[in-house]
């Protein structure tokens, strides 16, 4: 029994090295897909990222794909958000999308009640930037078109 421990570890730690060098990208080899292969709706939802795409490892560039593959079942005003949402991400630095990644891999992490006291408070934060609109007072209302 305990020669057949010991084969199984021997074997493992002998494996283990081949495993994880599959798992490794080749840096000679270009990242897939490249922007040429994506399909022509694939590119119009993707296009805020254009110019970056190629600087993208594999493993974005698949989620990108499938965020894509998924925009024609969205509702148009998540479609809006989701391009809306590109464009700021693709404006955004090295630096600054490292410490969006951090943040959101720490909200995560957090139990389900935090979170939604996070969320509570973004919510309430947003609502504070937008200026409250104008009451409707007779004064403010338009003039009625005369004649008709």
């Amino acid at each position: 029994m305990v020669k057949t421990v010991i084969a199984l570890l021997i074997g493992w730690c002998l494996a283990l090295p081949a495993v994880a060098q599959q798992n490794k990208s080749d840096p000679n080899k270009p990242a897939r897909p490249l922007w040429s292969e994506l399909s022509p709706q694939q590119q119009h939802v993707l296009s805020p990222l254009a110019p970056e795409w190629e600087r993208l490892d594999t493993t974005r560039r698949k989620k990108w794909v499938a965020i894509a593959n998924r925009y024609p079942k969205m509702k148009p005003d998540e479609q809006k958000r989701l391009q809306k949402r590109m464009q700021e991400w693709a404006q955004l630095t090295p630096d600054q999308r490292r410490v969006a990644r951090e943040k959101y891999r720490t909200l995560k992490k957090l139990p389900p009640a935090q979170r939604q006291e996070v969320g509570q408070k973004w919510q309430q934060y947003q609502q504070s930037l937008v200026p409250a609109a104008p009451e409707a007072t007779p004064e403010a209302a338009p003039d009625a078109p005369a004649g008709k």
